[in-house]
């Protein structure tokens, strides 16, 4: 493989766990992978990932998009990414790698990077929620509703990354 063909694997590799990523901490990451699949087939000539696959992945990007933003809506609150969110979901990411990746390997990374990411993202905000005075608080119900939605949202960017890596790998 030419180093150049290399390092455009590379990054593409790259956003798509930043989609998966930006997908836990409130961003359209679901859009990201869109993009990126999109860009790879391009780039390719619709070889590997068809416009099939584009199709199927417009289409869930869709459905994560319009999950997160009723749950948000029903909820009344929005879990928006903070400095100390980041550097929580990261770390949690980064260890839920460690820890899964020897256990599943690729899929591991995947599942590691996402679940330790909503993990760590969740806890600060549980975190934050609890240093707040009692009458400004959040009601549990609604950062569990938020939460259901980032992990809907999530769930599906990862199963989108699958699928895109798939189309290419197989």
């Amino acid at each position: 493989m030419p180093p150049l063909e290399l390092a455009g694997l590379t990054i593409f590799i790259l956003l798509l766990f930043t989609g998966i990523y930006a997908a836990i901490i409130g961003l359209p990451g679901t859009v990201l992978i869109l993009g990126d699949a999109f860009f790879y087939a391009l780039a390719t000539g619709f070889d590997k990932i068809g416009l099939k696959a584009i199709a199927l992945l417009a289409m869930m990007a869709l459905a994560a998009e319009a999950v997160g933003a009723t749950m948000e809506m029903t909820s009344k609150l929005r879990l928006t990414p903070s400095w100390k969110g980041f550097v929580a979901s990261l770390a949690g990411g980064i260890t839920g790698a460690l820890c899964l990746t020897p256990l599943l390997l690729g899929l591991g990374t995947l599942l590691g990077i996402f679940l330790g990411g909503f993990a760590g993202f969740f806890l600060q905000e549980l975190f934050r929620q609890s240093r707040i005075k009692p009458a400004l608080r959040a009601s549990s119900g609604a950062i569990l509703t938020s939460a259901a939605g980032i992990f809907t949202k999530g769930s599906l960017a990862l199963t989108m990354t699958v699928v895109t890596l798939n189309y290419i790998y197989s």
